[in-house]
C-alpha cells in the first residue's frame, strides 16, 4: 500500500499510475472512477482498462446545472469510458430530508462512518455500489475503485461492490493507495 503525506488533487497522478499497476499485477480490469467534471477519468483513456466515470448528478452544484460540459462528456465516450450521472448513492432522499427538515439520517450516517477512513475511502466504496447499481459490476466482483478528498484523486481501493441495498456486504480486498491523515489534523480534535 502507498501513503499519501497529505490528502487532494496533487496525489492524482501518482494514484493513476499506482492503478495502472494494480490493474496489471492482479488483473482486475473493472475501474469505477469518481470524476465530478471528467478530468481525471480522462486521464485513464487509453488506458486498456474497463472504466466507468461516476460524475455528480444534474443540479448538484446549481439547480439543472450539468456535471460535465458536452465536450468533456464526449471526450470520454470517444475514449471508451461509460458515463455515469446519477444522486450519490449516500445521499438521495436522506439528503432531502435533511434539507427541509432537520436532522441527520441512515446513509448520512454510514457516509460519517466510511469517512473514518478517509474521504477517498468513503468515495471509492460509495461509487462501487453505484457502479454495481447500474450494472457495470456485478456484485461481488472485484473492481478498482478511486475516490479523493475535495478533488482529484488520493485513494484506490480493491473491492468487491454490491448494490446500494446490499451496501454492508461491500468487502475491501487491498488498499492500492490513500493518504495519511495529518498531524495537524489530528492535533485538532
Amino acid at each position: 500500500m502507498f501513503y499519501f503525506d497529505q490528502p487532494g488533487p496533487a496525489n492524482t497522478d501518482k494514484t493513476i499510475e499506482l492503478v495502472k499497476e494494480a490493474a496489471a499485477r492482479t488483473g482486475v480490469n473493472k475501474v469505477i472512477i469518481a470524476s465530478k467534471d471528467g478530468k481525471v477519468a480522462a486521464k485513464l483513456i487509453g488506458s486498456g482498462l474497463n472504466i466507468l466515470c461516476v460524475t455528480h448528478q444534474y443540479g448538484y452544484s446549481s439547480p439543472g446545472s450539468a456535471p460535465l460540459t458536452e465536450e468533456m462528456r464526449q471526450c470520454l465516450i470517444d475514449g471508451g469510458i461509460k458515463i455515469l450521472t446519477t444522486t450519490h448513492g449516500l445521499a438521495g432522499a436522506d439528503r432531502a430530508i435533511r434539507f427541509k427538515f432537520g436532522g441527520v439520517y441512515p446513509s448520512e450516517i454510514i457516509a460519517e462512518t466510511l469517512r473514518i477512513f478517509g474521504q477517498g475511502v468513503k468515495v471509492a466504496i460509495e461509487v462501487g455500489a453505484m457502479g454495481c447499481d447500474c450494472g457495470f459490476a456485478a456484485p461481488a466482483e472485484p473492481v478498482i475503485c478511486l475516490g479523493g478528498t475535495a478533488a482529484g484523486v488520493d485513494t484506490a481501493l480493491i473491492l468487491t461492490p454490491n448494490h446500494i441495498h446490499n451496501l454492508f456486504d461491500t468487502k475491501i480486498i487491498e488498499y492500492i493507495c490513500l493518504p495519511r491523515q495529518s498531524l495537524n489534523e489530528l492535533k485538532e480534535v
